[in-house]
Parts: structure tokens; C-alpha cells; sequence
């Protein structure tokens, strides 16, 4: 049987969470004359910074961000940092087996910054290249997000420690 690398991929990624999360109501379309109605969305303005690392296996390391703060190239090599203490944790098989960690992170400004770069080179993880201006090829973005909102629907937080638990 061929070995894959698919086991030593992880992926990351941002999402605004809301403090107040609607359910998505579905649209009705009349038969004469044809409008289509649909219920309005009221999204709260406030909102907080959900920084996320996954693999196969589920969620290996995440953290809000502090309503003020935004993502830098100084602070995301910090997260790699922690993350790499995580995976060190939670993963044990990935430095037991000596697997190459396989990063699959999106082309923003923060994560191809050349201190982040190097950081990378420094814990020896192969960085999968993302295709340029493509967003949409995220796996977060189905996989993860979707079933995230799902869960979140109808949630309603009061304060920015309510959302980091």
C-alpha cells in the first residue's frame, strides 16, 4: 500500500466570531409576481479574532485575539510558536516518527513575512504552497467554518471572555 503524506498536513486559519450569531433563515419565493423574501440578518458589531490550527484529527491549537489586536508577522510567528509546542503535545507521532510537519497556510501578508519564513526553516516544516489570490481553497473554509457556524448559531455572547470559552 502507497504511504501518503495527507496525516502530516496541518492548516490554519482566521474567522471573525461574532458575539451574536443569527441562524440563517431560509428564503421564500412567491409565485406571482416573483420576489423573493428574505429575513433579515442582524450580525453584532462586535466581534473577536478566532486564530485556528487543525489536522485530521481535529483541532491541535487555537486563540482569540484580543478585540484591538490584529495579525502581524511578529505576533503569527509567535502563534507558530505555540503551535509547534502543541503539536509537540498533542501530536507526539509527528516527532516520534520523525514525519516532516506539512503546513497549509493562505499567502497573507502576515504569514510570508521573512521572520515568519525563517521560522518556519528553523522548526524544519515543509510549507504547502497556496495558490495565490485563492481564498476560496481554504479547507478551513469547508470543513471547518462551516460546521463552526453551525454550532455558533443562535449564540449570543456578552463580553470577550464569553468567546474564548
Amino acid at each position: 500500500m502507497k504511504k501518503t503524506s495527507l496525516h502530516r498536513i496541518v492548516t490554519g486559519d482566521e474567522k471573525w466570531i461574532h458575539y451574536y450569531n443569527p441562524k440563517r433563515r431560509k428564503f421564500m419565493r412567491t409565485a406571482w409576481p416573483r420576489v423573493n423574501i428574505h429575513s433579515k440578518t442582524e450580525y453584532s458589531w462586535k466581534k473577536v479574532m478566532l486564530c485556528i490550527w487543525w489536522d485530521q484529527l481535529g483541532v491541535v491549537y487555537y486563540e482569540s485575539l484580543n478585540p484591538s489586536e490584529t495579525i502581524t508577522g511578529t505576533l503569527y510567528r509567535t502563534q507558530l510558536l505555540r503551535l509547534s509546542r502543541a503539536l509537540k503535545e498533542k501530536r507526539p507521532q509527528y516527532y516520534s516518527r520523525h514525519d516532516k510537519i506539512i503546513l497549509l497556510h493562505d499567502n497573507a501578508r502576515p504569514h510570508i513575512t521573512i521572520p515568519v519564513k525563517n521560522y518556519l526553516k528553523t522548526l524544519d516544516w515543509e510549507v504547502l504552497l497556496h495558490p495565490p489570490y485563492s481564498p476560496d481553497v481554504a479547507p478551513s473554509h469547508y470543513h471547518l467554518f462551516r460546521s463552526m457556524a453551525h454550532a455558533l448559531s443562535e449564540q449570543r455572547f456578552t463580553s470577550y471572555e464569553d468567546t474564548k470559552n
